[in-house]
């Protein structure tokens, strides 16, 4: 083919949208975390970040901070400021679905593009560690002695732990719409007024409470998983006779209005991360799970588990 041809050809194909570029869409990375920093969607952010540029998947990584209703704030920010992005991605998980029921936001998280989940990890509840009370059962005498003076301090409305507190109460034969739950933009925050006694009772990711656990300076009570979590010798709400367990996960949403190719390219770009040495070591360090699901899988899971929490909430009073 002579040169002219061939550089009319590729013309024409550019035109026609039919040449994927996806080091080039994926050049510089926009990450929307729809928290305060310091707690588990800014740590997964940020490591997902460094792994997709050690990964060459990306050159640069900027972050964005938006706390506020279950991540709510940032989704309506990057919903409405992101429109056909191909580099912009926005952290995000089961804490935004149960923000979503709960605070019924003008914005739809369906709105934006799914692209994958990342990682699953179970919430712990702490003590301060100058609490007057030492164990879960004192927490749950407390509890139903008199419901408002308990207060769960953690993220944001709709959250797995406050959804689990709700739980707990339940199954305590309290009622759930009694409960004391104060809500915090983000993990830094949350973490500040449990090491300050601030809450009764504090919840959350374990990954960011292990190391004040360590410390001695929360105590740790009760896990959410349905074992134990391997390495951490912390019970299950289940061995307290508790029927508690709910798992919280992360993922990864696209802009709004991408098209399939970039979609496809940006889940590309995720799946070089998370085989990426930089992300394997992350995920050991903060106790996460993998539990990779992209695309259609990944959006179809959204829906059934969206349907779960509701269907959860609903059952302990939260709505």
């Amino acid at each position: 083919m002579r040169r002219d041809t061939f550089l009319k050809s590729l013309g024409l194909m550019a035109a026609a949208g039919t040449l994927a570029q996806p080091a080039q869409a994926a050049a510089n990375i926009k990450m929307m975390i729809p928290a305060n920093p310091g707690g588990g969607w800014d740590a997964t952010g940020r490591a997902l970040g460094k792994a997709l540029i050690d990964s060459g998947a990306a050159s640069t990584v900027s972050y964005d901070n938006k706390g506020g209703a279950a991540g709510a704030l940032g989704l309506a920010q990057f919903v409405n400021g992101s429109k056909g992005d191909p580099n912009a991605m926005m952290v995000m998980g089961a804490v935004m679905l149960g923000g979503i029921i709960t605070g019924k936001p003008p914005v739809s998280l369906s709105q934006a593009t799914p692209l994958a989940r990342l990682s699953s990890e179970y919430n712990v509840f702490v003590l301060p560690a100058n609490s007057p009370l030492k164990t879960m059962k004192d927490v749950v005498d407390q509890l139903k002695k008199d419901p408002g003076s308990v207060n769960w301090g953690g993220g944001s409305r709709g959250s797995t732990e406050h959804i689990a507190a709700a739980m707990i109460a339940r199954e305590a034969g309290v009622d759930p719409a009694k409960i004391n739950y104060v809500a915090f933009r983000g993990g830094g925050e949350a973490t500040a007024a449990i090491l300050g006694g601030n809450v009764t009772v504090g919840g959350s990711g374990y990954s960011e409470f292990s190391e004040y656990i360590a410390a001695g300076k929360m105590k740790a009570l009760a896990v959410t998983s349905d074992v134990r979590l391997k390495g951490v010798n912390v019970p299950t709400l289940k061995e307290l006779g508790l029927n508690v367990v709910i798992g919280n996960w992360r993922g990864v949403y696209g802009a709004p209005g991408i098209t399939a190719a970039q979609r496809s390219a940006l889940i590309d770009l995720l799946l070089k991360a998370v085989k990426s040495k930089t992300w394997a070591e992350a995920v050991v360090k903060n106790g996460w799970t993998p539990a990779v699901l992209t695309g259609a899988q990944f959006e179809k899971f959204v829906d059934e588990d969206f349907a779960s929490l509701r269907a959860t909430m609903v059952k302990s009073g939260m709505i």
